[in-house]
């Protein structure tokens, strides 16, 4: 497989974050159809439009390629089963693997997260000038981050809209449960909104979990990363 369609992007002690390259390539996609298993390549025929077909398999193969190594296994003992929400997990030789991960893309871009312990979601959002923000405000949003994106404007406002949209897709994903959580039932924490690139988040419902939450953007793109935390020694 051509490895340079992927590479780490980002790493701390717990996780991997790993970008893809989702330009497109027909030799890298022949490659990467060829790494995946008969249903996904039968879940990559049905897709309609040639742009999802092609950063399924990218990143589905991106995926198998740093997996494999990971939990020493060959590619055709690796497989993949979905939560009831649809969240993914690894499988080798039938039985669940020691390994969390998240995908998502966007544009030219994806991004794997992978941890050993604890709950994973990442999110990307490419930049792109055409974006308007003010359709989901008052939906998605708090409101104190409504009120923050009603004060900022210009290019403040389209950043932070993709700073704060994409680290509640990050919270959710890695929670697990879908679009079945309000997104303006929680907000992100001051800090982070006002630049820190990484902080603690808790959930309202559920604050006995500790989430650390990390902006991963840069100038291409919007990106975050949450990542469940071990408990403390005083619970």
């Amino acid at each position: 497989m051509d490895e340079h369609w992927w590479r780490t992007f980002h790493k701390t002690d717990a996780t991997a974050i790993v970008h893809v390259d989702l330009t497109p390539h027909e030799t890298r996609l022949a490659d990467a159809v060829a790494w995946l298993d008969e249903i996904e390549q039968n879940r990559w025929r049905r897709y309609l439009h040639q742009r999802p077909q092609h950063e399924f398999a990218l990143c589905r193969a991106a995926l198998r390629a740093v997996l494999c190594p990971r939990l020493d296994c060959r590619n055709d003992e690796l497989a993949f089963e979905l939560s009831p929400h649809g969240k993914p997990s690894a499988l080798v030789g039938g039985v669940r693997a020691p390994v969390s991960f998240n995908v998502s893309h966007s544009g030219h871009h994806g991004l794997i997260a992978l941890a050993e312990r604890g709950r994973i979601g990442v999110d990307i959002e490419e930049r792109v000038p055409r974006h308007d923000p003010d359709g989901p405000i008052r939906t998605v949003f708090s409101r104190a981050e409504r009120e923050e994106l009603a004060a900022a404007s210009g290019a403040r406002k389209v950043d932070l809209f993709f700073l704060l949209w994409t680290m509640k897709e990050a919270l959710i994903k890695a929670l697990g449960v879908g679009l079945s959580l309000d997104t303006s039932g929680f907000e992100i924490p001051p800090p982070l909104r006002r630049g820190s690139r990484t902080g603690e988040f808790r959930f309202p419902h559920y604050p006995a979990v500790r989430w650390r939450l990390e902006n991963l953007g840069n100038a291409d793109f919007a990106a975050a990363v949450a990542h469940e935390q071990a408990p403390s020694p005083t619970g």
